[in-house]
C-alpha cells in the first residue's frame, strides 16, 4: 500500500522550486496560483532568500502549490492514502479529491496571511522538545501555560505559547528534555490562533468540497475521514488544534503501508517515519525533491499500489 504525503512549514529551502519550472505548463501553473494565492510563487520559489520564505503569509501557499505540483505529476490510484503535515493538509486534501487545487492554494493564502497577522498580536513562540516519555513531556509543557502544539512521534513533541513562559520552560528543561527554539513567528496550533481560525472559516464556508476519492487522513487524530465537508470543518479546526503526526504514522503503520512519497519540499516527514516505524516495519521511501526524483517514484507506485505489480 503507498501513501503520499505532503510536508508542513519548515520544510521550504531557497530555490527548491526550480527544477521543478522546466517542465511543460508548470510555470503558467504557478503563475494561476499567485493570483489566487496573492503572492509571487515563481520568485518565491525560485530568487526568494530564507528570510523571506519563512514569512508565514508566503510560506504557507508556497508549500501547497509545491506539494500540488509534484503530485500532479505522479498516477495515483484510488487506494492511494494521503496525509499533510500542518498546512500541508490543505495540499493533500487536494490530492484526495476533497478540494481542487484551485480551492487549496487560495485556503493557504488566507491561512497564511491570517496567521501571520495573528502572530502579530502578541509576542509568542515555538520550540521542540526532544527526548523524555511523551505522556509526561506534554504534562510538563501544560505545567508551564504552554501547549503541545505538534506530537511528531519519534521523539519530539513541539511545546507553543507566551514568550516568557516558553523562555523559562527552555532554561528549566524538565525531565532532562533537550529544548530547541523554532525561528517561526508565532504559537501556531494554540489558542493563539484563534482569530485566523476564525477568518478561515468564513472563507471556507464557501469552498465546494467533494468526498475524498482517496484514503485521507486527518492531523487531528490520525483518522480516516469520509466525508468532505467533515474534512474542510477539520482543516479550519487544525488552525488552532495540535497537530498528531504521531497518530498519522501510527494509522500508516496500522494499514500496511509500504511505501511512501514525500512530495516537495520532502526530507522532514521521511526522517520522522525513519525514526518511528524503523526495523521491520519501516516502509520503502522516495523524497520527491525535483524531477529527476521522478522514475523512482513512479517505479515505487508500480510495485505497491494494489492491484498493479
Amino acid at each position: 500500500m503507498l501513501a503520499v504525503l505532503s510536508p508542513g512549514q519548515g520544510s521550504q529551502k531557497p530555490g527548491f522550486l526550480a527544477p521543478w519550472l522546466q517542465l511543460p505548463d508548470a510555470e503558467a501553473r504557478l503563475r494561476a496560483w499567485s493570483e489566487l494565492a496573492g503572492v509571487d510563487l515563481v520568485h518565491l520559489g525560485t530568487e526568494a532568500d530564507a528570510e523571506e520564505i519563512k514569512d508565514t503569509a508566503r510560506t504557507q501557499p508556497l508549500l501547497v502549490a509545491a506539494a500540488l505540483l509534484a503530485a500532479e505529476r505522479l498516477p495515483l490510484g484510488d487506494g492511494t492514502v494521503v496525509a499533510g503535515h500542518s498546512v500541508g493538509e490543505l495540499a493533500a486534501a487536494a490530492i484526495a479529491g476533497v478540494l481542487t487545487p484551485e480551492s487549496a492554494v487560495t485556503l493557504a493564502g488566507v491561512r497564511g496571511r491570517e496567521m501571520a497577522a495573528a502572530c502579530a498580536l502578541e509576542p509568542t513562540g515555538m520550540a521542540a522538545v526532544l527526548g523524555g516519555d511523551p505522556d509526561e513531556v506534554v504534562a510538563a509543557i501544560e505545567s508551564y501555560g504552554l501547549h503541545a502544539a505538534n506530537r511528531n512521534g519519534a521523539g519530539q513533541i513541539v511545546a507553543a505559547g507566551a514568550k516568557e513562559p516558553l523562555e523559562k520552560f527552555a532554561a528549566d528543561r524538565p525531565g532532562g528534555v533537550r529544548v530547541i527554539p523554532l525561528a517561526v513567528a508565532g504559537a501556531f496550533h494554540t489558542p493563539f490562533m484563534a482569530p485566523a481560525e476564525a477568518a478561515l472559516g468564513v472563507v471556507a464556508a464557501d469552498v465546494p468540497t467533494a468526498d475524498p476519492a482517496r484514503i485521507m487522513l486527518s492531523d487531528l487524530d490520525g483518522t480516516a475521514v469520509a466525508g468532505g465537508a467533515e474534512m474542510l470543518s477539520r482543516l479550519v479546526r487544525q488552525v488552532t488544534a495540535p497537530v498528531r503526526w504521531d497518530l498519522v504514522m501510527r494509522t500508516l503503520a496500522g494499514r500496511g503501508v509500504t511505501a511512501v512519497i514525500e512530495l516537495a519540499p520532502a526530507g522532514t516527514l521521511a526522517g520522522l517515519i525513519k525514526r518511528e516505524l524503523k526495523g521491520p516495519g519501516l516502509p520503502e521511501i522516495v523524497t520527491l525533491n525535483t524531477p529527476d526524483d521522478l522514475p523512482a517514484a513512479l517505479d515505487l507506485i508500480a510495485r505497491h499500489t494494489e492491484g498493479r505489480n
